[in-house]
């Protein structure tokens, strides 16, 4: 993607993104109007709607050739990641927003012919905005964050992961998960992938295991973690397929095959 194109759909996602998250905090007061998608705990709100449609509504607006991937379902019926693709979840993390009215971030990235170009994740509650554009860096709010650390070790490693690899996953055993978790100097669940994301980039965590993730969970954070010299791919360590959802392993490189072949000695 040319530059100044590039700088100008970033200084126009940011914009956006700030002002969604002006209406997330002046409105998250009102009634919900909270239903379930996938299953009970899969939770959507009217503010999950209207934010993706704010951001649908400018992006179709300003840049009518671009296409949209959103959670919600307001974009377009994307099959190729030929052209410009913005890639959005209006409200990462909902459960959070509902229950805590914290940790949860809006996430947009933007990719063109399947690269990403850039990548915005913004923790709405607490004001901070991280953000990259490809090979010029990422930022958290104004500071530029450094490389990941070359010295980190699994052991003494803090990883993102959830329950669900513990409780719920048939296709890594149990007791090989529990050993990880053992093996990791600690490990922590914030419940926003893209916050996760954001985490690794900054070095707060050295990694973030997560096992079914769709591309607007991710796109943004792949963008902001590669800046930092990150790496993110599957848990077998394959290439991220941004139409589909699957695992994800982003982590500090130094770990990236340690993990993979800690998970896959427990393949069942």
């Amino acid at each position: 993607m040319d530059k100044a194109i590039r700088n100008d759909i970033y200084d126009q996602a940011v914009k956006w993104v700030l002002e969604a998250g002006t209406i997330i905090r002046d409105e998250m007061n009102a009634p919900l109007n909270i239903e379930t998608k996938s299953n009970p705990n899969d939770l959507v709100t009217v503010l999950d709607k209207r934010i993706e449609a704010f951001f649908v509504q400018n992006i179709k607006e300003k840049y009518s050739n671009h296409f949209i991937i959103g959670e919600e379902g307001y974009g377009d019926s994307v099959t190729s990641l030929d052209g410009t693709i913005w890639i959005i979840d209006p409200i990462d993390g909902t459960m959070n927003f509902v229950h805590q009215r914290r940790n949860f971030a809006i996430s947009v990235g933007v990719y063109q012919d399947g690269i990403g170009e850039i990548g915005i994740i913004y923790d709405v509650m607490s004001d901070v905005l991280y953000h990259a554009k490809k090979g010029e860096g990422a930022y958290k709010n104004n500071q530029q964050l450094p490389q990941l650390t070359s010295d980190v070790k699994l052991t003494n490693a803090i990883i993102g992961m959830n329950h669900f690899w513990l409780c719920e996953n048939r296709l890594i055993d149990e007791k090989t998960m529990q050993n990880f978790v053992k093996k990791v100097r600690g490990t922590r669940t914030y419940g926003s992938a893209a916050l996760e994301f954001a985490y690794t980039a900054e070095g707060i965590e050295n990694g973030y295991l997560s096992i079914g993730l769709a591309p607007w969970d991710v796109a943004a954070g792949i963008v902001i973690v590669n800046e930092v010299g990150g790496v993110t791919s599957d848990i077998d360590g394959n290439e991220v397929n941004m139409l589909e959802k699957t695992s994800i392993l982003t982590c500090n490189p130094i770990l990236k095959d340690e993990i993979i072949t800690f998970i896959r000695n427990g393949r069942k």
